[in-house]
């Protein structure tokens, strides 16, 4: 599928740019010791029957070394948070984290983005600027319209379910498989880095900032609506601080 890019979104004010440098401040401890709480983070946010349920793509890696499961709950319906995950992607509507990281300091959307919601099989994700290739972006492997996504790249899969508990919120959870390819020295220790290291810290912020948009809109959409402050599922934990 012929790749077009999308327009590029506008630059960052120096007042973004100040924020996007305190923004990865703040998370460079969380960066540093990632590992020491490998086993609480690789299920941050999520319940065990979330943990321990079949999601899509789950036996494409069966070799997968890293292997997590995250969850939030968003004060939302299904149909409000699924347009954020289909314009998701580096100088597409961003990924909602760490934006000087992932989006070359261009500020994620903070709107639906009308010409970024196209999505079919096979549609390139890029996770960096430039020409997506198979080691530089997903490729969308499957979906079902405001209930679950699919990116895949040969070396790993990151899902997205979304869940109607029934009282007008959603359960997103998401998860991804990796594979450190040791063949290829340079990437899977690079693969390493990025995912011991930096993964749950921007995933981390994802969750949160697609959570803040989607229960915007719905405060926009629905000014009499009450959106709870506090998500229910937080772990009480010596860690919460970092929720």
């Amino acid at each position: 599928m012929p790749y077009r890019k999308p327009r590029r979104p506008p630059r960052p004010t120096r007042a973004e740019v100040v924020h996007q440098l305190r923004t990865v401040a703040a998370d460079v401890p969380l960066f540093l010791t990632a590992p020491l709480y490998r086993r609480w983070h690789l299920r941050w946010g999520a319940t065990p029957a979330e943990v321990a349920s079949a999601l899509p793509g789950d036996d494409l890696l069966p070799r997968a070394q890293l292997r997590c499961t995250r969850a939030i709950t968003i004060a939302a319906p299904p149909e409000a948070v699924w347009p954020w995950l289909v314009q998701a992607g580096c100088l597409r509507g961003g990924f909602y984290s760490n934006d000087l990281l992932d989006n070359l300091g261009r500020p994620s959307a903070r709107e639906i983005v009308p010409e970024l919601q196209h999505l079919e099989v096979g549609q390139w994700v890029p996770m960096s600027p430039g020409t997506p290739t198979a080691t530089t972006a997903f490729k969308v492997d499957g979906f079902e319209v405001d209930r679950w996504l699919l990116w895949r790249k040969p070396d790993s899969t990151w899902v997205w379910a979304l869940t109607a508990p029934g009282d007008g919120t959603t359960r997103l959870v998401t998860r991804v498989h990796a594979v450190y390819d040791w063949t290829k020295p340079a990437s899977a220790l690079l693969a390493v880095v990025l995912m011991e290291f930096g993964d749950f810290a921007m995933m981390r912020r994802m969750l949160h900032g697609i959570k803040e948009r989607a229960e915007a809109l719905v405060v926009a959409d629905y000014p009499d609506r009450q959106v709870r402050p506090n998500d229910p599922d937080r772990e009480a934990s010596a860690a919460t601080l970092w929720n």
